[in-house]
């Protein structure tokens, strides 16, 4: 009798995660013959490529303000030890006994709002987790106890970080008008950097309306949207939005950490802004 090959007809363990008692007895680990795990690898790879240069720029603390543009990692600025900005919003709220980089304060937000986002949930589970690690593959976990408890219970305060995400946008918003300036603060001018802040200032606000807590913000709680058409119609235009809100999550992730890269490398520079008038 010949030997079972890579584990696939030996008898999975009993009790154990899709093997428990009550589930299909299917003695194969996964069925699925496509390239399932090179989404899973693409998306660990982008996921990791991030946190690693956002890490970088958050403790940085420099090179995160070239007149007019201001990094979307370091806005609003709310430590003394801000860089001045010509009519930025370098507030200064925490006072002066915040010593480390003022991206650390203001970060908290639109990373929470990220971290506790429906679509990234999926995505880092499965990344990094493997749980699961595709649809119809077996998860090597034992038990599954969902969003129950600490620390991913909360995972449902993602409606109050949506919240907040909005006068974040709010801000970034101004900053892109800002950013229709020369250098020494005369409006009316227009540098490719203002082009790049305004890119993405737009798909940030296209994420942020995508998100499932605006779509439930805006037409939740109805029994009939007859009664209220201006909801039913926010509500449909949230609805197409939040059809893409996988692709919005990764274009506005590209486009913030491109936007500080080219504030970055001004400020660092590496080179001269192109003006087009």
């Amino acid at each position: 009798m010949q030997a079972p090959q890579d584990g696939a007809d030996r008898p999975p363990p009993a009790g154990r995660g899709v093997h428990a008692p009550g589930r299909a007895a299917i003695p194969a680990r996964q069925l699925r013959t496509d390239r399932w795990w090179v989404p899973r690898t693409a998306t660990l790879v982008g996921l990791l490529a991030f946190i690693g240069y956002s890490t970088w720029r958050a403790f940085a603390g420099s090179h995160y303000y070239a007149a007019p543009y201001v990094s979307p990692f370091y806005s609003p600025c709310l430590a003394e030890n801000c860089e001045r900005m010509r009519g930025g919003a370098d507030w200064g709220l925490f006072g002066s006994w915040w010593r480390l980089s003022p991206a650390l304060i203001v970060l908290i937000f639109p990373l929470g709002f990220r971290l506790t986002c429906y679509y990234y949930r999926k995505a880092y589970y499965r990344a990094f987790w493997a749980s699961p690690p595709a649809c119809a593959v077996a998860e090597p976990h034992a038990g599954y106890t969902g969003e129950t408890r600490f620390p991913l219970i909360l995972q449902n305060v993602h409606r109050y970080f949506f919240y907040v995400a909005i006068p974040v946008a709010s801000v970034l918003t101004y900053d892109v008008a800002l950013g229709f300036r020369d250098p020494r603060g005369q409006w009316g001018h227009m540098g490719l950097g203002s082009l790049v802040l305004l890119v993405n200032v737009a798909l940030i606000w296209a994420y942020t309306l995508s998100c499932h807590s605006c779509r439930h913000l805006v037409g939740g709680r109805l029994r009939h949207f007859s009664r209220h058409p201006v909801r039913y119609r926010l509500w449909s235009w949230v609805s197409r939005l939040n059809a893409r809100h996988m692709l919005l999550a990764w274009l506005s992730l590209a486009s913030v950490g491109i936007a500080d890269l080219y504030v970055y490398l001004l400020a660092a520079g590496a080179f001269s802004d192109p003006r087009f008038f």
